[in-house]
C-alpha cells in the first residue's frame, strides 16, 4: 500500500450458468482411465454416478470387473505407456460382460493399435461445424432409445465442433449411429461406433464430450448417459 494510492474496490460482473438436464439415468459404477486430460469424469459426477479414476498400476481384470462401465479418457492409447497390457485387459472385460467406452485417439504415436475387438481405422475426419445437421442411421438401436429417447433437438446448441478423429473404415460388427459433415464435405459416419463383443458392449467415439459436458450441453449429456446404459436394454 502507498499513501498516494487510495483504497479501491472492484466488483467484477459474476455469471452463473444454469442448465436444465431433463434426463433419465440408470445407477452405474463407472471406472475412468484418464488419458491426456479432460473433465468428463467430473461432470458425470453431477449426475450422481458412482465414478472413480482407475490407476493403471497393477491393474487387474478382477478390479475392472468391479465396474459396470469403464471409460477411457481422450487420447488414452496415445499417452498410456502400459497401453498394450491394459488394452488386453479391457477387451477381456468387455468379452465377459463389461461396457467399455473409448473416447477419441489419434492415429499418430499410438502406444498400441490393438485396443478394439474388431478392425477399425482411425482417420483425421472431423466435423468442425457445431451446428452440422445430424442424420440418424439406426433409430432402433438401444443407444437411441434407452433410458432417453434421442431427438434432433438434442443436437442443438453444441459448442465448437461435433467431434474429431473419426474412424473412416470399420468391420461389419460395428454399428454406426450418426452421419454429419461440414459444409460441402462428404458425410462422415464414424463418430459413434458400437459393437457387441462377447457378453458386453464396445463403443468407440470421436464425439467431443470433453467439450460439450463442461459447456452444459444437455443433449450431449443425454447421449453419453445412453451409452453408459448399454447392457440394460
Amino acid at each position: 500500500m502507498y499513501d498516494h494510492i487510495p483504497e479501491q474496490r472492484w466488483f467484477p460482473k459474476s455469471e452463473l450458468q444454469l442448465v436444465h438436464l431433463n434426463l433419465n439415468t440408470v445407477p452405474k459404477k463407472i471406472g475412468y482411465l484418464m488419458g491426456a486430460g479432460d473433465l468428463v469424469d467430473q461432470h458425470l459426477k453431477i449426475l450422481k454416478y458412482d465414478i472413480k479414476q482407475i490407476s493403471t498400476k497393477d491393474l487387474t481384470l478382477k478390479e475392472l470387473k468391479n465396474f459396470d462401465v469403464v471409460i477411457t479418457g481422450v487420447r488414452f492409447f496415445n499417452v498410456e505407456e502400459k497401453a498394450p497390457y491394459i488394452s488386453n485387459l479391457l477387451l477381456r472385460y468387455v468379452n465377459q460382460g463389461g461396457n467399455l467406452v473409448v473416447q477419441y485417439n489419434t492415429s499418430y504415436r499410438l502406444k498400441t493399435k490393438d485396443f478394439h475387438p474388431y478392425p477399425l481405422q482411425i482417420s483425421r475426419d472431423r466435423v468442425t461445424q457445431e451446428d452440422a445437421q445430424v442424420t440418424f442411421l439406426n433409430n432402433s438401436h438401444p443407444v437411441m432409445n434407452f433410458p432417453n429417447k434421442l431427438t434432433k433437438d438434442d443436437f442443438n446448441n453444441w459448442v465448437q465442433e461435433r467431434g474429431l478423429y473419426f474412424p473412416n473404415a470399420w468391420s461389419k460388427e460395428y454399428q454406426p449411429i450418426f452421419s454429419w459433415n461440414d459444409f460441402n464435405e462428404k458425410p462422415k459416419k464414424g463418430s459413434l461406433l458400437i459393437a457387441k463383443y462377447g457378453k458386453g458392449y464396445y463403443t468407440y467415439t470421436g464425439i467431443s464430450f470433453f467439450r460439450q459436458l463442461p459447456a452444459g450441453v444437455s443433449g450431449a449429456y443425454k447421449l453419453l448417459v445412453n451409452i453408459i446404459s448399454l447392457n440394460n436394454d
